[in-house]
C-alpha cells in the first residue's frame, strides 16, 4: 500500500512540472543540435579554407582569369609629343576593318583632330568578336570636346560637345613677404591668375623693385569648375589691388560688347594700359642697366644701349606692346632676337633667346603681353637673360626712365556704365569677404 501511495505521489509530481521538463529537454537538444552544427560548419569552413588554398587550384584560377577579357573597356590615352591619331590608334591593336572604318570615316568628313602634348583622348572599346571603337572623345579645349561615336545602326557619327561648367568668383588676399608669386601660391591661387594679375600690372609695376615686404594684394576672379568638381578655366580677374608703401592701386574689369572695350580701368576710368608694359618679362631681376659699362665679352668700356634681365633659362618673354614683327632670327652678337614695331614712334628689340614662341614671323602681328619667345644664353652673352631695347623715333633710349601715355579714359555712356560695374563687383567683393 505503501509503495502504491508513494508511485501515485510521483506521479503527480512529474504531471505537475511536465511542461517544464518538456520545455527543459527542448532547450537541452537544442543546445546539443545547434553545437553540432556549429561544429559542422567550422569543418566545412576548414575544408574551403585549405581548397582555396591549394597552390593548383590558385593557379588555374589565374589561368582562367588571364585568358579572360572583359567585354567593354575604357581605355585613356596621352598624347605624346609628335603622336598623330593614327599612331594612337594603332596602339589599340583594332581589327585591320575596324582600323580603317573610323580613320575613312575621320577623313570623308573632314574632321579636324588638333593633338597637343598631354592631351588625354578617352576610346571605349567593345571586345565582343572584332575588336571596335565604340566611343573617342577628344577635347577641343577645357569647355569643349569632338565625340566620335557609333549609333544603333552601327555606324559612325560625330558632334562637338560643350561641357556643362558651373561659374563661381573667389576672393584672395595676402600680404607679400618675399614674392608675389609665392603670396599668391599660399592662398592656393592658379598659377594662370598670378600670370594675368601680373600682366595687368605690368605696363605701371616692376615686380623685381617695386615691391616690398609687407606689401599686400587683393583678388577677385572667376574660375569655372566641371561636373566632378574639378577646376578647368578661368574667366577673369573682376577686381585687383595691389597695395605698395600703404599706396592703393585699385582695377575693375568692364566690358562693353557694343563699343568693344575690355580692359581693366582704375576707379576714375583711366585704362591700365599704356603703349608698352615696364617690363617684358615676370620674375626677372635687373642685370645691367641702360649706360656705360665694361663689356663682360669684350672687356673694355661700351654704351649698354638696353636693359639686361637675368632669369631662368626659358623664362617666357612677352611683347611690351602691340605690333607688328620686323624681324626674326639671328642678330650677331644679339643671338636668336625680335624686333617688333608698335607704331610710327616706338619699336623694341628681345635679344640673347633660346627659341622664338610657335607662329613667330616677319609681318605677324603681336598683341601687348603675349609670348613671343624664351629666355636664352645665344650670340655674345655670359648666362640666361634677356637683353630689351626701346627705340623712340630710331634712337635707343632708357626704357626703365621712359614717360609713357596712357590707355583710353572711359566718357560718356561708357563711364556711366563702368560705375554701375564698379558698384556691383564692390557689392560682391564684401559679399565674398564676409562668407570667408
Amino acid at each position: 500500500m505503501v509503495n502504491k501511495f508513494y508511485k501515485n505521489s510521483l506521479y503527480q509530481k512529474i504531471r505537475e512540472f511536465q511542461s517544464f521538463i518538456i520545455l527543459l529537454s527542448l532547450v537541452t537538444l537544442a543546445v546539443f543540435t545547434i553545437n553540432i552544427y556549429d561544429n559542422f560548419k567550422n569543418q566545412e569552413k576548414e575544408n574551403l579554407k585549405n581548397i582555396i588554398q591549394n597552390i593548383y587550384l590558385q593557379k588555374t584560377l589565374k589561368s582562367i582569369s588571364k585568358s579572360l577579357e572583359p567585354r567593354y573597356e575604357k581605355i585613356n590615352h596621352i598624347v605624346n609629343t609628335g603622336e598623330s591619331f593614327e599612331t594612337i590608334i594603332d596602339k589599340l591593336n583594332l581589327d585591320k576593318k575596324e582600323r580603317k572604318k573610323i580613320l575613312d570615316y575621320i577623313a570623308k568628313n573632314k574632321i579636324k583632330i588638333i593633338l597637343f602634348e598631354n592631351q588625354k583622348l578617352t576610346f571605349e572599346i567593345d571586345n565582343l568578336k572584332n575588336k571596335k571603337i565604340t566611343k573617342t572623345i577628344i577635347p577641343l579645349n577645357k569647355k569643349r570636346d569632338l565625340i566620335i561615336s557609333l549609333n544603333q545602326q552601327n555606324m559612325f557619327e560625330y558632334a562637338e560637345l560643350t561641357k556643362e561648367l558651373t561659374l563661381s568668383t573667389l576672393y584672395k588676399e595676402n600680404y607679400i613677404k618675399n614674392s608675389l608669386y609665392k603670396a599668391a601660391i599660399e592662398k592656393q591661387i592658379d598659377p594662370n591668375i598670378i600670370v594675368q594679375f601680373a600682366q595687368i600690372y605690368g605696363f605701371q609695376v616692376d615686380f623685381q623693385r617695386d615691391i616690398r615686404k609687407n606689401d599686400s594684394f587683393q583678388i577677385v576672379y572667376e574660375e569655372y569648375k566641371n561636373q566632378e568638381n574639378q577646376t578647368v578655366d578661368f574667366g577673369n580677374i573682376l577686381y585687383a589691388n595691389l597695395i605698395l608703401k600703404g599706396k592703393s592701386l585699385e582695377l575693375y574689369f568692364y566690358e562693353s560688347t557694343k563699343d568693344k572695350i575690355k580692359d581693366h580701368f582704375e576707379a576714375n576710368g583711366q585704362s591700365i594700359k599704356k603703349t608698352l608694359m615696364k617690363t617684358p618679362i615676370n620674375g626677372a631681376r635687373l642685370s645691367s642697366s641702360y649706360g656705360m659699362r665694361k663689356h663682360p665679352i669684350l672687356g673694355y668700356n661700351k654704351m649698354h644701349q638696353g636693359t639686361d634681365f637675368a632669369a631662368p633659362m626659358g623664362t617666357p618673354i612677352m611683347a611690351s606692346g602691340s605690333g607688328v614683327i620686323k624681324k626674326v632670327g639671328w642678330c650677331g652678337g644679339g643671338g636668336n632676337c625680335i624686333k617688333i614695331r608698335h607704331n610710327s614712334v616706338y619699336s623694341t628689340v628681345y635679344a640673347h633667346m633660346s627659341k622664338f614662341a610657335r607662329g613667330m614671323k616677319r609681318g605677324v602681328r603681336v598683341n601687348q603681353g603675349q609670348i613671343i619667345g624664351y629666355v636664352g644664353s645665344t650670340g655674345m652673352s655670359t648666362g640666361p637673360h634677356l637683353h630689351y631695347e626701346v627705340i623712340q623715333n630710331g634712337k635707343k633710349i632708357n626704357s626703365q626712365t621712359l614717360k609713357l601715355p596712357s590707355g583710353k579714359k572711359l566718357k560718356g555712356k561708357d563711364r556711366e556704365q563702368f560705375e554701375l560695374a564698379k558698384i556691383k563687383i564692390n557689392v560682391l567683393k564684401s559679399e565674398l569677404i564676409n562668407n570667408n
